[in-house]
């Protein structure tokens, strides 16, 4: 990444499509949303396709396709009807993540160890489609050398185990996660991997791990959807990208 650039922000839009879907119908659209989002500064929108459909269903991946203006990234799991989905839509990136019917959110990152010759098939699929491939990995180094192995250009390092830590104030267990995320970055740079972070990011943790100089790119939803109920979504991406900026820039809080 250049140095002294800022990291780029994609807004998941995932929680608009789940208020909808708890009443029907076709409101809050999430499509709205993704433009509202972009108006506001956000470099990207990101939306996860899940094999459930309990929040964005297909038509809205279509819509999005077709209707928003910036890098569309495409957050699903590494099966042969989401990459059929995904060669249709074509959108800019796919990530590929884990997915486990039972839970709520994403937990943890993919098995790229055990799942690897399976990922380099999807991600070697898409990339000849020209879709740009990211999988969304623990911060471990065996984790990085097994996405460079399976060819993808960029890595999303899963920040939620550090997000917990310093939510429920376990400090030494929070500067363990840091480390690790601080360490993964690096080996993923080494690598010549392009490297993304999310998942449980806030304001405030946003802002601290802005200071790493290897993150090119930040996805954060849960988070901005909820706090735009507040503040309102543009209120809530402006001060998001504000904590980013002062981040890169040595504003960063203790880890």
């Amino acid at each position: 990444m250049t140095e002294g650039s800022v990291p780029r922000l994609g807004v998941n839009i995932d929680h608009v499509a789940t208020i909808r879907n708890a009443r029907g119908g076709f409101g809050p659209d999430p499509v709205r949303a993704a433009q509202l989002a972009i108006a506001a500064g956000a470099d990207g929108i990101t939306a996860h396709l899940r094999e459930d459909r309990r929040h964005i269903r297909d038509d809205d991946m279509r819509r999005l396709k077709a209707e928003i203006g910036v890098p569309l990234n495409f957050e699903m799991a590494a099966t042969d009807e989401m990459v059929a989905i995904a060669l249709q839509t074509r959108p800019h990136a796919c990530c590929l993540v884990p997915e486990k019917r039972s839970e709520r959110t994403t937990e943890g990152g993919l098995d790229v160890i055990g799942g690897h010759d399976h990922l380099q098939r999807a991600t070697a699929e898409l990339t000849r489609a020209g879709i740009r491939v990211s999988l969304f990995i623990e911060p471990a180094p065996r984790a990085i050398e097994a996405a460079r192995s399976i060819g993808a250009p960029v890595v999303e390092l899963h920040t939620g185990s550090w997000c917990d830590a310093l939510t429920y104030g376990e400090t030494a267990r929070a500067h363990h996660e840091f480390e690790r995320l601080a360490i993964a970055a690096a080996a993923a740079e080494a690598a010549g991997i392009e490297c993304h972070a999310g998942h449980g990011l806030d304001f405030d943790t946003a802002r601290i791990i802005s200071a790493l100089p290897q993150i090119v790119e930040l996805n954060i939803g849960h988070f901005l959807i909820g706090e735009a109920i507040f503040t309102g979504l543009a209120a809530a991406i402006a001060t998001m990208r504000a904590a980013i900026a002062a981040g890169r820039n040595g504003e960063a809080a203790s880890s």
